[in-house]
This record gives structure tokens, sequence and C-alpha cells, in this order.
């Protein structure tokens, strides 16, 4: 059943973009021409609906908290620990509205969803290119500065290691929030990795749990809290897990 669902999940996931063709043409089209009215509303009907696909597709249920903490004056950082490939699709479905997402490189070379991802507003970074990664830093921080909220996972790569733990949270993602005066909003994913990798990367159904945190304000921080900021977030959303 497992190997079912691995490929129903995989047809779902690459038909729909197949289907909606038409729809990711309009959005690209508005998107030259400037009518970001059009764009927002192509993102917010199709890439939650996706997501959600792919979750009832695979037997996942997902358990939200916490979204009364998402600021609503302003854009904010969401912070969240990366134990999985569902993590994106996750926040996607689970958050007020789907937003850009610092992703890897190779998500890039992806055909389609490269497309969607781009119409998202996802920055694409090298992880083991110095000049590149500063530059996503920035773009991402553009980002911010408009007005949009985004998504980063600051360990850079999913954590592999026991359920309840995360790897080390790096600095230059809570850059983005520092420089634009962004709050950080912390994000704990709970049992992400039991629905796919856990399983020798078949889709088995299972439980998420998704806790959005009270916002961390980031005007006013001193030198050394900002210093302080990663381990504290990393902190806050293994309380969580």
């Amino acid at each position: 059943m497992s190997i079912l669902r691995t490929i129903a999940m995989f047809v779902y996931l690459f038909g729909y973009m197949i289907v909606h063709y038409g729809v990711l043409r309009r959005a690209e089209r508005a998107l030259a021409a400037g009518d970001m009215d059009t764009v927002e509303q192509i993102i917010n009907k199709h890439i939650p609906h996706w997501s959600q696909g792919i979750l009832k597709v695979t037997g996942a249920r997902l358990v939200v908290e916490g979204q009364e903490n998402i600021p609503k004056d302003g854009p904010c950082v969401f912070v969240g620990n990366h134990r999985s490939y569902y993590d994106i699709p996750l926040l996607l479905a689970a958050l007020d509205a789907p937003h850009g997402i610092l992703a890897k490189e190779e998500l890039e070379k992806i055909p389609l969803l490269n497309r969607w991802m781009k119409l998202l507003g996802c920055v694409f970074v090298k992880r083991d290119d110095i000049r590149a990664s500063v530059k996503a830093l920035n773009d991402a921080t553009a980002i911010v500065e408009s007005g949009k909220s985004f998504v980063i996972f600051p360990e850079g790569t999913r954590y592999k290691g026991e359920e309840g733990g995360a790897g080390e949270f790096k600095a230059g993602a809570f850059r983005i929030a520092i420089k634009t005066g962004a709050p950080v909003v912390p994000v704990a994913i709970s049992g992400a990795r039991g629905l796919f990798e856990a399983h020798g990367n078949r889709a088995t159904p299972g439980s998420i749990h998704i806790r959005i945190l009270p916002p961390i304000r980031t005007v006013g921080m001193s030198k050394a809290e900002q210093k302080q900021l990663p381990e504290a977030v990393r902190q806050t959303i293994l309380a969580q897990l």
C-alpha cells in the first residue's frame, strides 16, 4: 500500500501542475505585466490546494496550532526545523498564506515546480558557494523589505538525527529579520519524517503537528541578543518537539 501511495503522490504532484499549466502561464503573463493582484490570487488559490492534495493522497493528517501568533500588521520571517521533504508543502498548507521559501538549488532544476516556486517568490541558494549564498540572503531580505513574509529552514539541510532533535541554526538566515526589523516566528514541525523518510522514502499515513509560536521582536535588539537569537529560537522550537 505504501508503494501505491508513493506512486499516487508523484502522479498528483506533477499531474496537478500539468492539468493547471494554463493557470501557470496566466500567472506568468500577469507577473510579466506587473499585475501582482492576479499573481497573488492564483498563488493563494492553487498552492495551498496543491499542498493539501499531497497530504490527502498520502494519508497525512495535519494538526496546526498557533495561527493567531502570526503578525497581522506586517511581514515576518517564519523559522522552522527541517526534518522531511514534506516540510515545504506542510508550511504552504499550514500558514496564513503561502509564502516564499529559501530553497536549495536542486529544486530550481525540477520542471514546472521551479516555475510555481518562482511565482511564489522562492529564492534558491547554492549552499557550497559563499557568494551565491550571500546573494540569496540579500534577495530574501529584499522580499521582506517589500512587505512579504518569508520562510526559512536555518539548519540548511534536513536533520537526520533522532526525533525531537534539530541541527545547528545558522546565523545568516536571521540576518534577514534583523536587517528588515521583521519579527521572527518560530515554527515547530513534529512527525513529518515518519511520513516518508523513516519508511525508506515511501509515503506512509500518519499525523504531523505544527506549532506556530509567538513572534520574537527583532527591532531594538542588542548585538549580544542578535548573536544569541539563532540558538534561542532553536531552543524554543526544541521545547515543542
